[in-house]
Parts: structure tokens; C-alpha cells; sequence
């Protein structure tokens, strides 16, 4: 039996670096997949839940890997739904929104138009797509009109409330998908969204979306699920190292007659690996084992007791994809909170200071830098007194 067929994504942050590295050639080889799954799949529509690009303002390079995406998307034979996220410019993601819609693409990035729902008919009637741009509480309660509103779940409250308002209103058997960008209660974050806590309170309960039959959520970056209905597909690259066990993906809906169907997982290709290392400098650029890390983004933490020369430059001369090092001498400070105060208490200047380089490090300063040491102090007491 005939059922529409579609594919949830979101996040996809074009323009973004990793570390610094430019992503644009692995963005746009992992989109390319996702037009290739369309061909595969016969997908009827593909949905982007916000944060298409990176910034409010992308680089002309950004723009022409989106338009590249989008193109061979809808060559694969898919009408696209696309809001803007919290990365996002709505009023530039949605210039000449009309105009693309009569080429398959229906950008959804106005409050007004939130509760007007893209049609996607079928043998069963229609399926309606709607788009909640990612909506900022204080701004939003105003445009919405109930300024009573408080955070996210107040407006996001009131979005629903107009998309179940113009769901009623349409033949009995109509399916329904929204699109939102949002922090919903119960999702796991990464340590690459940027945050959307307005007054502390950025997460909204999931039942803010109950009485439609797909969620596709947008905003965090690891694929999750919710609830049957109500889902994260993630971003399609890892964005920080946080993500390294993340196994990207999108998801594949189905939606028949009674509503909901099969809901399939189809993951996506990795065009860099990450990984994450620790040793000593000598250890990491000599050990055998990581030879089949070299093309990774890599991040190291070097555990020399005195920190290294130049140690970012001897990675990268091993691992050309080097991104990230941090300096955790073994047996240095373990992390605990320490009270200044008592710290300090009943010690000398030159005891503090010998202190510190061993809590930072984990040695004791040689003669020399005990000379050094001293000589510092011995000026900044003579600068006291002038």
C-alpha cells in the first residue's frame, strides 16, 4: 500500500570549522549521501529542522555547498520543508520563499506562517508539513500575541495550539508533521549547540507536542528518540569531540493511513573520523598503533611532567589533522576545588609560588627556576615600594 514517504534531518551548521579545520568538502560529501538515499529510498519529501547554516550570515562558499545539497536533493525527486534554527536568519533563510515553492522547496520561516502547513496528498488524502522556526521567547510572545507567555514552552505552546487549531479545521484522517527547533526534556546534548537558555530555562516538555503524528526535532546533535512520534535525527557530522561514539544518521518515516508507520534509521557515511589520544609527546609521535589515525581529527592530551616545546607542531607533522591538545602532566593537580584562603594561609610568597608550579604540574621547581622564582618576587616587592 502506497504511504508517503520522509526523511528527517537537521543541524546541518554549513560554514562550520572544527578547531579551525574548514568542513565544507566533508559537508558536502555527506549531503551528497543524503540525495543519494532519497534516489534509493523513493523519499516523497525531505525535512530540515533548523540550523541549515552556521551563522546568520554565511560565507558565499556556505551558500553555494547548501544550494549544491538542496539542488541534488530535489534532482533525486524530493520536495524539501526547511525552518530556520537558532544558527539561522529567518528573514534571509526565507527570501523568496514563494518563488522556491513552486520548485519543491517551501521554507517555513515566519511566525505567521507557522500554522500554514505545506500538502503533500496521497491515495489516503493529505499529509500536512508544518514549520516552526525556532521562535526567541521574548520577541516571539509579542509577534505570537500573548505576551503572558514565559521561555520556550510558552511559545512553543502557543505555536501548537495555532497548528492543532488548523489541523481541526482540515478533512478527518489528515497526517500531520511538524518541524520545531527546540531543547525538548529528556534529550542528551553535546557540547557543540550553542545554547538557548533564555532566564536559565531553555528545555520544554515533550508533551508541548502532543496531537500530531511526527516531531522532527531539530537543535541537538546526537540522533535520539524521545518517543515513538517525537525525535532528534542529529547533526550529519560531529562538531566536537564530545561526539566522537555518536554514529550519525537520519531517520526514514512512514506515514499511511492510520498515521505513523515503520520509523527506519539509515546511517551516515563518516568522511573524517575523530578520535582522541593521551600520552607522553615521545610515545605518541613514535607508537606504531596509531599509524591508522593519521587521517583523523585528532585530540591529543599530552601528560609530560615538564610541558613540551612546540608540541602541537611535532603532532602535526605525524597527524596532519591534529585540531586540538591540552596539557595534563601525570600526577599534577586532579581538579579539586581549592579554597584560596586556605591556600595561602601562614605561607610565604616563594612557598605559594613553588606550591602553584608543583599543583599545576606535578614537580618542584628546579634551582633554576627557584632563582627565577625569587628574582621575580624580589622585583615586585621593590615596585611595591616605589
Amino acid at each position: 500500500m502506497f504511504c508517503v514517504k520522509l526523511l528527517h534531518t537537521s543541524d546541518w551548521h554549513i560554514g562550520r570549522t572544527f578547531h579551525g579545520a574548514d568542513l565544507l568538502a566533508e559537508q558536502e560529501a555527506v549531503l551528497g549521501h543524503v540525495a543519494d538515499l532519497v534516489a534509493a529510498e523513493s523519499v516523497d519529501v525531505v525535512v530540515v529542522a533548523g540550523d541549515i547554516y552556521d551563522r546568520a550570515v554565511p560565507s558565499a562558499e556556505a551558500v553555494r555547498v547548501a544550494t549544491t545539497a538542496l539542488g541534488r536533493i530535489r534532482q533525486a525527486g524530493a520536495k524539501l520543508v526547511m525552518t530556520p534554527g537558532n544558527h539561522d536568519s529567518a528573514p534571509r533563510l526565507g527570501a523568496f520563499a514563494e518563488f522556491a515553492a513552486a520548485g519543491g522547496l517551501h521554507l517555513r520561516a515566519t511566525i505567521d506562517g507557522l500554522a500554514e502547513p505545506v500538502l503533500l496528498p496521497d491515495e489516503h488524502g493529505d499529509v500536512a508539513l508544518y514549520g516552526i522556526p525556532y521562535l526567541e521567547p521574548e520577541p516571539a510572545r509579542h509577534a505570537l500575541g500573548v505576551p503572558e507567555a514565559r521561555g520556550h514552552t510558552g511559545v512553543l505552546t502557543e505555536a501548537m495550539r495555532r497548528i492543532r487549531a488548523d489541523l481541526a479545521e482540515r478533512p478527518a484522517g489528515t497526517r500531520s508533521v511538524v518541524l520545531a527547533h527546540a531543547f525538548v526534556t529528556g534529550g542528551e546534548p553535546t557540547d557543540s549547540e550553542r545554547t538557548i537558555a533564555v532566564g536559565g530555562v531553555e528545555q520544554v516538555p515533550g508533551s508541548v507536542f502532543e496531537g500530531v503524528d511526527y516531531v522532527a526535532l531539530g537543535h541537538l546533535h546526537g540522533p535520539q528518540t524521545l518517543a515513538e512520534h517525537l525525535r532528534y535525527s542529529g547533526s550529519p557530522l560531529a562538531y566536537s569531540f564530545s561526539e566522537t561514539r555518536q554514529r550519525k544518521s537520519v531517520w526514514l518515516v512512514e506515514l499511511g493511513a492510520d498515521g505513523l508507520g515503520e520509523v527506519r534509521r539509515h546511517e551516515l557515511p563518516v568522511p573524517r573520523h575523530l578520535a582522541m589520544l593521551r600520552g607522553e609527546l615521545a610515545e605518541l609521535l613514535a607508537d606504531p598503533e596509531h599509524d591508522e589515525l593519521t587521517e583523523h581529527f585528532l585530540s591529543f592530551t599530552v601528560t609530560d611532567r615538564v610541558r613540551p616545546t612546540d608540541a602541537m607542531r611535532k603532532l602535526r607533522e605525524r597527524f596532519p589533522y591534529a585540531v586540538h591538545m591540552d596539557w595534563q602532566p601525570e600526577g599534577g593537580h586532579d581538579g579539586a576545588a581549592l579554597k584560596y584562603a586556605e591556600a595561602v594561609r601562614g605561607r610565604s610568597d616563594v612557598e605559594i609560588t613553588r606550591s602553584f608550579l608543583e599543583d599545576c604540574r606535578g614537580s618542584e621547581p628546579s634551582e633554576s627556576e627557584e632563582r627565577l622564582v625569587l628574582a621575580a618576587l624580589g622585583a615586585a616587592g621593590r615596585e611595591r615600594e616605589v
